[in-house]
Protein backbone atom coordinates (compact mmCIF):
# COMPACT_ATOMS: atom_id res chain seq x y z
CA UNK A 1 0.00 0.00 0.00
CA UNK A 2 1.46 3.35 -1.23
CA UNK A 3 -0.26 6.20 0.37
CA UNK A 4 -1.84 9.68 -1.69
CA UNK A 5 0.64 12.55 -1.66
CA UNK A 6 -2.74 13.87 0.09
CA UNK A 7 -2.34 11.30 2.70
CA UNK A 8 1.45 12.53 3.38
CA UNK A 9 0.55 15.72 3.86
CA UNK A 10 -1.78 14.76 6.44
CA UNK A 11 0.59 12.24 7.95
CA UNK A 12 3.20 15.22 8.00
CA UNK A 13 0.63 17.73 10.17
CA UNK A 14 -0.15 14.28 12.31
CA UNK A 15 3.23 13.53 13.34
CA UNK A 16 4.33 17.41 13.61
CA UNK A 17 6.67 17.88 11.07
CA UNK A 18 7.73 21.44 11.08
CA UNK A 19 6.84 23.81 7.59
CA UNK A 20 10.48 24.10 6.68
CA UNK A 21 10.86 19.81 6.46
CA UNK A 22 7.71 19.90 4.73
CA UNK A 23 9.07 22.46 2.30
CA UNK A 24 12.10 20.52 1.81
CA UNK A 25 10.47 16.96 1.15
CA UNK A 26 8.71 18.78 -1.28
CA UNK A 27 11.53 19.87 -3.11
CA UNK A 28 13.21 16.23 -2.68
CA UNK A 29 9.75 15.29 -4.52
CA UNK A 30 10.35 17.53 -7.32
CA UNK A 31 13.66 16.44 -7.74
CA UNK A 32 12.91 12.15 -7.61
CA UNK A 33 9.40 12.79 -9.71
CA UNK A 34 11.10 14.59 -12.40
CA UNK A 35 13.88 11.75 -12.39
CA UNK A 36 11.41 8.92 -12.54
CA UNK A 37 9.71 10.16 -15.14
CA UNK A 38 12.62 10.53 -17.36
CA UNK A 39 13.81 7.57 -16.55
CA UNK A 40 10.74 5.51 -17.34
CA UNK A 41 10.74 7.39 -20.79
CA UNK A 42 13.70 5.88 -21.37
CA UNK A 43 12.75 2.34 -20.46
CA UNK A 44 12.79 2.20 -16.88
CA UNK A 45 9.94 0.70 -14.70
CA UNK A 46 9.79 2.51 -11.35
CA UNK A 47 6.64 3.54 -9.58
CA UNK A 48 6.56 7.05 -9.38
CA UNK A 49 3.57 6.69 -7.15
CA UNK A 50 6.48 4.80 -4.77
CA UNK A 51 8.61 7.56 -5.18
CA UNK A 52 6.41 10.62 -4.54
CA UNK A 53 5.36 8.97 -1.12
CA UNK A 54 9.23 7.67 -0.36
CA UNK A 55 10.35 11.46 -1.06
CA UNK A 56 7.70 13.40 0.76
CA UNK A 57 7.63 11.23 4.02
CA UNK A 58 11.59 10.50 3.87
CA UNK A 59 12.22 12.96 7.01
CA UNK A 60 9.03 12.46 8.90
CA UNK A 61 10.83 11.75 12.43
CA UNK A 62 13.63 13.71 11.78
CA UNK A 63 13.04 16.61 14.16
CA UNK A 64 12.30 13.88 17.23
CA UNK A 65 14.91 12.14 15.99
CA UNK A 66 16.81 15.06 16.65
CA UNK A 67 15.61 15.96 19.95
CA UNK A 68 16.39 12.54 21.01
CA UNK A 69 19.24 11.36 19.56
CA UNK A 70 17.79 8.34 17.08
CA UNK A 71 18.22 8.26 13.52
CA UNK A 72 15.80 9.65 11.59
CA UNK A 73 15.78 6.83 8.73
CA UNK A 74 15.29 3.98 11.13
CA UNK A 75 12.99 5.77 13.04
CA UNK A 76 10.46 7.09 9.91
CA UNK A 77 10.99 3.41 8.60
CA UNK A 78 9.62 1.97 11.96
CA UNK A 79 6.54 4.46 11.75
CA UNK A 80 5.67 3.82 8.27
CA UNK A 81 5.95 -0.07 8.81
CA UNK A 82 3.62 0.16 11.57
CA UNK A 83 1.49 2.32 9.79
CA UNK A 84 0.95 -0.21 7.24
CA UNK A 85 3.20 0.91 4.26
CA UNK A 86 6.25 -1.20 4.28
CA UNK A 87 7.11 -0.24 0.88
CA UNK A 88 7.83 3.41 1.76
CA UNK A 89 9.51 2.21 5.19
CA UNK A 90 12.09 0.70 2.65
CA UNK A 91 12.61 3.87 1.12
CA UNK A 92 12.87 6.28 3.89
CA UNK A 93 15.13 3.77 5.60
CA UNK A 94 17.53 3.84 2.85
CA UNK A 95 17.32 7.82 2.24
CA UNK A 96 20.37 8.47 4.05
CA UNK A 97 22.65 5.44 3.35
CA UNK A 98 21.71 2.97 0.63
CA UNK A 99 21.65 -0.82 1.45
CA UNK A 100 25.04 -2.83 0.39
CA UNK A 101 24.65 -4.20 -3.23
CA UNK A 102 21.96 -1.61 -4.20
CA UNK A 103 24.24 1.18 -5.54
CA UNK A 104 25.70 -1.04 -8.39
CA UNK A 105 22.55 -2.39 -9.75
CA UNK A 106 19.52 -0.78 -11.49
CA UNK A 107 18.24 2.42 -10.45
CA UNK A 108 15.62 1.83 -7.81
CA UNK A 109 12.84 4.07 -6.26
CA UNK A 110 15.45 3.86 -2.89
CA UNK A 111 18.09 5.28 -5.53
CA UNK A 112 15.84 8.26 -6.59
CA UNK A 113 14.73 9.31 -3.19
CA UNK A 114 18.26 9.11 -1.87
CA UNK A 115 20.10 10.78 -4.71
CA UNK A 116 16.96 13.62 -5.07
CA UNK A 117 17.39 14.16 -1.02
CA UNK A 118 21.71 14.72 -1.79
CA UNK A 119 20.50 17.49 -4.17
CA UNK A 120 18.63 19.74 -2.17
CA UNK A 121 19.94 21.63 0.35
CA UNK A 122 16.87 23.12 2.60
CA UNK A 123 14.94 24.04 -0.13
CA UNK A 124 17.20 24.47 -2.97
CA UNK A 125 18.60 22.35 -5.62
CA UNK A 126 22.04 22.29 -5.66
CA UNK A 127 24.99 20.40 -6.71
CA UNK A 128 26.70 17.67 -4.69
CA UNK A 129 30.02 19.32 -4.40
CA UNK A 130 27.61 22.50 -2.70
CA UNK A 131 25.14 20.06 -0.92
CA UNK A 132 28.25 17.81 0.63
CA UNK A 133 30.58 20.62 1.89
CA UNK A 134 27.19 21.60 3.69
CA UNK A 135 26.39 18.51 5.13
CA UNK A 136 30.53 18.11 6.03
CA UNK A 137 29.77 22.06 7.86
CA UNK A 138 27.31 20.48 9.62
CA UNK A 139 28.13 17.29 10.62
CA UNK A 140 31.76 16.38 9.76
CA UNK A 141 32.40 17.61 13.56
CA UNK A 142 34.99 14.46 13.89
CA UNK A 143 37.61 12.96 11.36
CA UNK A 144 35.63 9.87 11.17
CA UNK A 145 32.62 11.63 10.59
CA UNK A 146 34.50 14.06 7.65
CA UNK A 147 35.60 10.50 6.65
CA UNK A 148 32.26 8.58 6.29
CA UNK A 149 30.62 11.86 4.46
CA UNK A 150 33.60 11.76 1.99
CA UNK A 151 32.71 7.96 1.41
CA UNK A 152 29.35 8.89 0.87
CA UNK A 153 29.81 11.50 -1.15
CA UNK A 154 31.91 9.74 -3.59
CA UNK A 155 29.31 6.67 -3.64
CA UNK A 156 26.80 9.97 -4.54
CA UNK A 157 28.81 10.85 -7.03
CA UNK A 158 28.79 7.58 -8.92
CA UNK A 159 25.22 6.91 -8.37
CA UNK A 160 24.76 10.26 -10.42
CA UNK A 161 26.27 9.27 -13.22
CA UNK A 162 24.40 6.46 -13.34
CA UNK A 163 21.14 7.91 -13.06
CA UNK A 164 22.20 10.56 -15.87
CA UNK A 165 24.20 8.28 -18.38
CA UNK A 166 20.92 7.50 -20.03
CA UNK A 167 19.44 11.30 -19.99
CA UNK A 168 19.67 13.59 -22.73
CA UNK A 169 20.21 16.32 -19.51
CA UNK A 170 23.36 16.62 -17.05
CA UNK A 171 22.81 17.27 -13.64
CA UNK A 172 24.01 20.85 -13.82
CA UNK A 173 20.91 21.35 -15.54
CA UNK A 174 18.46 19.92 -13.32
CA UNK A 175 17.82 22.94 -10.58
CA UNK A 176 16.19 24.71 -13.81
CA UNK A 177 13.81 21.60 -15.07
CA UNK A 178 12.82 20.81 -11.76
CA UNK A 179 8.77 22.25 -10.90
CA UNK A 180 8.06 22.41 -7.24
CA UNK A 181 4.30 22.06 -6.42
Amino acid sequence: MIPTPEKCFALLQEHEVPQHIIQHSRVVRGVAIYLCRALNLHGAKLDQALVEAGSLLHDITKMKSLEIGEGHPQTGAHLLSRLGYPQVAEIVRQHVVLDDGISSGPVTEAVLVHYADKRVKHTTIVSLAERFRDLKERYGKSPSAWAWLEGLEGKSLELEERIFQKLPITPESLASLVSVE
